[in-house]
């Protein structure tokens, strides 16, 4: 059995917006290559909305409507892209070899 700080965060929600965590040793499995390509997606994602964060911010015609639908945007990515940094630490530790 996978001890809970073994458990990998996957990219998305389960119910209620709660967690999902994956239980296994096979980093090559169909669930752990979905993950990955999901993180892939987010990350691509979140650096396109920051490429045009900067474009409208930089464009004086920029209205408050377009500056508030580009701060729901940021919010959702930067969420996003922080599971993905969360799972990837918490695999980052779970994998480094454990010296006494």
């Amino acid at each position: 059995m996978t001890a809970r700080n073994e458990l990998r965060l996957l990219p998305w929600s389960g119910r209620e917006g709660k967690p999902c965590y994956l239980s296994t040793d096979d980093r090559a499995g169909h669930m752990s290559r979905l993950a990955d390509n999901v993180e892939a997606v987010q990350l691509g994602m979140a650096a396109g909305l920051l490429d045009q964060a900067s474009k409208t911010l930089g464009n004086t015609n920029s209205t408050p409507e377009d500056v508030r639908l580009l701060a729901d945007k940021l919010t959702g990515s930067l969420r996003d892209v922080l599971r993905v940094a969360i799972s990837r630490g918490h695999l980052l530790t779970a994998s480094e070899p454990h010296c006494f």
